[in-house]
């Protein structure tokens, strides 16, 4: 049964630790994470970004996909499905579609708008029992068509939102999307501390955990993070195994590749990668 972010990140900020947010994109990827979270003792959210959703036939067919696997594989741990960096229309269709969780993100509107919007939501949200994300500050690099560069948010600004009764808050503190060129300045702790100062027991969300150093992860973590996005980590390792396999030519007799193979190598890639980020949040015994 799918479940509300909000008490397993209240946990995990109290315990110091973070919860990861690991993308979905097919079948594979989400029995993976779920398989990983259950060996491990893990509360897991599975984010589901609006270009993935259009691409797996619909937010109802995810809903029905990630219930179906719980059931299926006997998932006992805590698991929220959370759309990411949701539209305000995007939010609504997932809430209605059986979501447990869903982010607005109006960084993008001015704060008056990003407050107006959100507040609606949140009242929505409240009361079906759902959790909701939002975000001031916009994270660096792309993502589904979704950019920012990176700016750090206003710790004033995130005190209006986190006042609106939001779940969680992402504030960006010079995080970004995909991987970190080389010339990046690094996560500025000064405002994520600032944040964390204004926004009290709030969990805080620290969106591209990829590429990101583990001390910076860990230090993040102590000044409030408690939910940690995963997305293009698994990208990479899954692209890698999958072609590695092509490369070495298994399976071939004729018939080309058994997609069922073809998609194994990756499958096992994207469960090292989440059983690698889970012990690293310290997440892991935590369900």
């Amino acid at each position: 049964m799918l479940v509300s972010a909000q008490e397993m990140l209240t946990k995990a900020k109290a315990g110091k630790y973070a919860v990861g947010q690991f993308n979905i994109n097919n079948l594979e990827w989400t029995k993976a994470i779920l398989l990983t979270a259950q060996e491990l003792n893990s509360p897991v959210i599975l984010g589901v970004s609006e270009g993935a959703g259009k691409y797996m036939c619909g937010y109802k067919t995810v809903v029905g996909m990630v219930n179906g696997m719980l059931e299926e594989l006997k998932i006992t741990v805590p698991v929220a499905l959370h759309l990411d960096h949701g539209s305000y229309e995007g939010a609504k269709a997932c809430i209605e579609a059986g979501f447990s969780s869903v982010m607005f993100d109006g960084s993008h509107y001015p704060i008056d708008e990003n407050v107006e919007k959100t507040k609606e939501l949140v009242a929505i949200c409240k009361e079906k029992g759902l959790s909701i994300e939002a975000e001031v500050g916009a994270i660096g690099g792309e993502e589904d068509g979704v950019v920012g560069t990176g700016e750090c948010a206003d710790p004033d600004e995130c005190k209006m939102i986190a006042d609106l009764g939001v779940t969680m808050l992402a504030a960006g503190i010079g995080n970004i999307h995909g991987k970190y060129p080389e010339n990046w300045a690094g996560l500025s702790f000064e405002t994520l501390a600032a944040v964390q100062e204004k926004t009290g027991t709030m969990p805080l969300v620290l969106h591209g955990g990829t590429g990101i150093p583990e001390d910076m992860i860990k230090k993040a973590i102590s000044l409030g993070v408690a939910k940690i996005n995963v997305n293009t980590e698994c990208q990479l390792s899954f692209a890698a195994a999958t072609r590695k396999y092509i490369e070495e030519g298994k399976d071939q007799s004729g018939k080309g590749f058994d997609p069922r193979k073809l998609l194994a190598p990756g499958f096992e890639a994207i469960k090292a990668t989440v059983k690698e980020k889970m012990e690293l949040f310290g997440s892991v015994g935590k369900a």
